[in-house]
């Protein structure tokens, strides 16, 4: 594997007591799972210890380990210490330009109203356009990167037109609500957040300009390979707490609310705007994953033209959907 990033040894440091060797090979002793700041069911059955209650029954710890974004946790698989983890559009095809071995096997969201550009109240930014020369912040291989250089290509205009200011979104909130910056492309909760909470608008998201951000879930090639009914058992604990939010949506606002010590409007607010899934990865969504990866390669934000199908693989998530014991 590359040298990599000092930033990104910091990650590893953290995940460093999840040896490899537990992963690999027949004698499974823990899965590791890496989660975002994104209200995901993934958190709801952390909470509620379904993952540790299901994997138990095999003598399996499970790990979690909570990252800024989606482009850290493809160093964490790279290295073999995260075996599953949920992201964005843009990470995935980040890691595969990069040569991450791992499988998309279900899809978590189709993202149309979780990315969006965030300005403040009164900043003068009406339109797209007004971004021009503007401070933009965004955490770069994440899904709102991609949507960012998105909109500034459906406006007519160039990145080098746009300020853009790389911030991990602990770092851009603050320069947000300072007015370091001019606007931010984020995703949900913080858009949310800051447009119930703060004196932010949203600009423009994916609904506006008809643009899916869709979110997968992945695991780690060599660990589906070695342990594939332990695959379909994560999907379907997944699948649990996919069905158990749907069902009981209040009790997961308050759930959520507790977790992140987010207010309880703010929560149904982004839940509203983001309905999880976990499902197979349609022909739709691929296809334009394969249109993001083209535009990504246009501007030379991957290095090498790729084909998304390759990393997906549905036989999982249909055999676990399935729910028979043919796993």
């Amino acid at each position: 594997m590359k040298k990599l990033p000092v930033y990104l040894l910091g990650i590893l440091l953290l995940l460093a007591g999840c040896s490899s060797a537990e992963s690999n090979g027949k004698d499974l002793k823990v899965i590791n799972i890496g989660v975002q700041q994104s209200l995901s069911p993934l958190l709801l059955a952390k909470e509620k210890g379904w993952f540790e209650n299901e994997f138990a029954k095999e003598g399996i710890q499970v790990k979690w380990t909570e990252f800024q974004s989606g482009p850290p946790q493809f160093e964490g698989i790279a290295a073999a210490k995260l075996d599953f983890s949920q992201v964005g559009n843009s990470p995935v095809i980040a890691g595969q330009a990069a040569g991450v071995d791992f499988k998309e096997i279900g899809l978590s969201q189709d993202g149309l109203k979780a990315n969006g550009i965030l300005v403040k109240k009164g900043s003068g930014i009406h339109d797209i356009k007004d971004l021009k020369g503007k401070k933009v912040a965004v955490a770069k291989g994440s899904s709102g990167f991609d949507f960012l250089y998105k909109v500034i290509d459906r406006a007519g205009l160039k990145p080098s037109d746009v300020q853009i200011i790389q911030l991990q979104p602990d770092e851009a909130a603050p320069a947000f609500d300072s007015g370091a910056i001019d606007a931010w492309s984020i995703w949900e909760p913080f858009l949310s957040l800051k447009t119930i909470k703060s004196d932010a608008d949203i600009l423009v998201d994916g609904e506006q300009i008809d643009r899916y951000s869709p979110g997968f879930t992945l695991v780690r090639s060599e660990f589906a390979e070695q342990h594939p009914e332990e695959v379909v058992r994560f999907l379907k604990v997944y699948d649990k707490a996919v069905k158990w939010q749907k069902t009981h949506k209040k009790e997961a606002v308050d759930a959520y609310s507790k977790i992140k010590g987010i207010d309880k409007e703010v929560v149904e607010n982004v839940l509203n705007n983001t309905e999880p899934l976990n499902e197979p990865i349609s022909e739709r969504i691929i296809q334009t994953q394969q249109e993001t990866a083209d535009f990504q390669y246009e501007l030379k934000a991957i290095n090498k033209q790729i084909d998304v199908k390759e990393v997906v693989d549905n036989s999982f998530i249909k055999k676990a959907l399935k729910g028979g014991d043919d796993e």
